[in-house]
């Protein structure tokens, strides 16, 4: 019981001050980086699977 008191209690020590937790407009900005990032990765993956349908739809006229 002691060993999960001392790791419980060093895990606490250092969420609260060693680790640097980033500022509210900081994570707002790495947010919106990654929606942006997502999406046009989305948006690459559309127009590949519409370019390949095209391509396919020629190759067999379906």
């Amino acid at each position: 019981m002691e060993k999960i008191q001392l790791y419980l209690r060093e895990s606490y020590q250092e969420l609260v001050k060693n680790v640097s937790w980033p500022t509210w407009a900081n994570l707002q900005g790495n947010a919106v980086a990654v929606v942006v990032a997502v999406l046009m990765l989305a948006a690459i993956v559309f127009l590949m699977d519409m370019v390949s349908k095209f391509a396919l739809d020629l190759v067999y006229g379906i």
